[in-house]
């Protein structure tokens, strides 16, 4: 016979037992999950990490200071805008919906949006969409096979214009092609549209200009434009459009891209800027470099003015953006009328707030971060635009212009000469006391001015003028690096490495030193492991490389 009594204690220690293994399983399961956690938490793809060095800025302004037909002006400025970045499409790809199309991560497709294309242009055009290769150095300017001699060979005398591409015919051979024929479509819709604005334009420098810009764009001749340009003075809405920069062309350097800015004038911030354009003569004939180097004479019409920035497109809107404008390049016009200097105020206060203070702070030595401030961040900039117009725009040889001699190296050389010449300026004018602002504020903010256009990368020609200017510095002690890693500047040795660098640059554009300016570059133009640990304690902080715009009739609230 069964023992009952055995047989319910030991059915008791049973459930006991049953009940000390769930609650021994309840204990793993109550362990698990930070691990689980650790686990299934999805991990950031590159694209996602590199989409989150944009930070996102409205572009707004208080449309209240236009009068009606200026604010109805305004959609129709838009639609031109939006024809010149798809015509940037074409030129820095191809085919847009064809590659948006052909991503299917929404990160991935967002950041080929920034960089028009699958490749990088802050970390050297790398690509980030599989299956690409490197950017072709012609982007889409040139077929893609061509090489240097069937260039050389093809005999057709507007092979060299800025405003045409190459392609093949149906045999094989190479063709030019003007863009008002390239872009037939797009220039003729945009002519239409500009024309709509000039009738609506109150000022009549503005509807001069702009009936002129419509006539260029189906032309390719915008002398006539420029000049009216110049010659704007009481417009509040201000349009640039059409080929302006030859950055995208890194093969030969000729060709001019496409973009757009659609701009309107803050009178409090110009009115303080009137005077220092009329002072260019002055600021020419004491370049620190021989006589022959600054011979000519800057145009007296020159101006500065500053703004607020409704929208980008096009080339002006791709990878890092712009905050300071110099306009017109055409030498000619430079010469008989100046260029004008457009400060992007609300641009520059977003980079200034987002990216220069966070960058003070983990690299300027504590005892000057306070020398760091918007003024000189502006001031810096804006005489950047304005030292465009100094130095000398042909060679010495009498063989044409420095842009021709320098050819693919120009962009990168007159982004550095416009950097440190503009230096060089805020010094000047300080010391004529016709400018209010401490110098060494203007250095030290100058000093982390660097490491943010450094974060641009080599293949950008702003990013490539600051790493030959940082390595120049740093050989001429014009700065030193402390133990706790951050930077202090050497007031005296700085401005002296200034002249020297300044001088160097004017002497290499006046020889039209193509082979000098290779060799600049080469050896001052990669960034080495020292100063790559310093932008990756900034990546770690994650401090944005740049800014990307929201704007558009939504964001401004127009129908």
């Amino acid at each position: 016979m069964l023992n009952h009594k055995r047989l319910k204690v030991q059915m008791k220690n049973v459930r006991i037992l049953a009940l000390l293994l769930m609650f021994v399983a309840l204990g793993l399961a109550c362990n698990q999950p930070a691990e689980n956690k650790e686990n299934t938490t999805p991990v950031k793809s590159e694209v996602q990490m590199k989409l989150e060095q944009y930070m996102k800025v409205k572009l707004t302004t208080d449309l209240s200071v236009l009068t009606e037909k200026e604010r109805q002006m305004i959609p129709l400025l838009l639609e031109v805008a939006q024809i010149m970045d798809d015509i940037f499409w074409k030129q820095s790809w191809g085919n847009k919906e064809e590659l948006l199309n052909s991503i299917q991560d929404s990160a991935t497709r967002e950041f080929a949006l920034i960089n028009y294309g699958p490749w990088d242009r802050l970390d050297d055009n790398k690509p980030f969409v599989a299956g690409n290769g490197a950017k072709p150095a012609g982007a889409g300017f040139y077929p893609v096979d061509m090489d240097s001699t069937e260039f050389a060979n093809l005999t057709d005398k507007n092979k060299n214009s800025q405003y045409t591409i190459i392609q093949r015919d149906g045999a094989g051979k190479l063709v030019v092609i003007p863009y008002h024929v390239a872009y037939k479509a797009e220039v003729e819709r945009a002519a239409e549209l500009l024309n709509q604005a000039a009738a609506l334009a109150e000022d009549a420098g503005l509807k001069k200009y702009l009936e002129l810009r419509a006539k260029a764009l189906l032309t390719d001749d915008y002398f006539a434009s420029d000049m009216a340009w110049m010659d704007m003075k009481t417009n509040m809405i201000d349009f640039i459009c059409g080929p302006i920069e030859n950055y995208e062309d890194a093969l030969y350097g000729i060709r001019a891209a496409h973009e757009s800015f659609l701009l309107v004038k803050d009178k409090e911030w110009s009115t303080r800027l009137e005077k220092y354009a009329k002072l260019l003569p002055v600021l020419q004939e004491g370049l620190p470099v021989e006589a022959k180097y600054k011979k000519e004479k800057p145009g007296s019409n020159s101006d500065l003015n500053a703004y607020d920035v409704l929208y980008y497109a096009g080339d002006c809107n791709s990878g890092g953006k712009t905050i300071a404008i110099n306009l017109p390049n055409d030498e000619k016009v430079q010469l008989e009328k100046g260029s004008r200097r457009l400060q992007l105020k609300n641009a520059m206060k977003a980079k200034f707030d987002f990216i220069m203070m966070p960058i003070s702070d983990v690299l300027i030595s504590a005892d000057q971060r306070k020398n760091v401030t918007f003024d000189a961040f502006f001031a810096n900039v804006m005489f950047h635009e304005v030292a465009h117009g100094l130095g000398i725009k042909n060679t010495l040889d009498g063989k044409g212009t420095v842009r021709d001699a320098l050819k693919d190296q120009y962009s990168g050389l007159e982004e550095g000469k416009a950097d440190i010449l503009g230096l060089y300026m805020v010094t000047k004018l300080v010391e004529m006391k016709e400018l209010e602002l401490d110098l060494m504020d203007s250095y030290v903010t100058f000093m982390a001015g660097i490491f943010r256009s450094i974060r641009f990368g080599g293949a950008s020609a702003h990013g490539k003028a600051n790493l030959v200017r940082f390595y120049y510095f740093k050989e001429r002690g014009a700065f030193i690096k402390n133990a706790d890693g951050t930077y202090s500047i050497n007031f005296e040795k700085m401005k002296e490495a200034m002249n020297a660098l300044s001088a160097d640059i004017l002497k290499l554009q006046g020889d039209g030193d193509y082979d000098g300016v290779v060799k600049l570059f080469t050896e001052k133009g990669k960034i080495d492991a020292d100063l790559q640990a310093d932008l990756d304690k900034l990546n770690a902080k994650n401090i944005p490389i740049d800014i990307v715009f929201e704007q558009g009739k939504d964001v401004l609230g127009l129908k």
